[in-house]
């Protein structure tokens, strides 16, 4: 099982900039980088059931979320946002900000 988990942390060790950054997309003279927001990971566990018997498993997952692209034309670089992905990216930090601040205003009232 140690073995799966080393084989695993290479292999994704050198993942990194690849989740974020697509390659690079050349279209009619416009060159496009798609980016997104990518994470995973993956967990293993054994244990002994109710009948003493032992076992083991593991799983793993992923997600990647379009955020845009940069898009170059005629030495002009810009990002265009996927506004749904960074829609799906800023609504829990809204929603944590604003956890965060009525917590901070009531303990400023005491």
């Amino acid at each position: 099982m140690a073995e799966l988990v080393l084989e695993l942390a290479e292999t994704v060790a050198g993942v990194g900039v690849k989740t974020s950054y697509g390659e690079t997309v050349d279209i009619d003279g416009t060159k496009i980088v798609p980016v997104a927001l990518g994470y995973y990971g993956f967990g293993a566990g054994g244990g002994k059931d109710d009948k003493g018997d032992e076992g083991s498993g593991g799983g793993g997952g992923g997600v990647s979320i379009p955020l845009g692209a940069y898009v170059g034309r005629g030495g002009d670089v810009r990002f265009e946002p996927n506004l749904i992905g960074l829609l799906l990216v800023v609504t829990p930090l809204v929603w944590v900000t604003g956890k965060a601040l009525k917590v901070v205003i009531r303990a400023l009232k005491r």
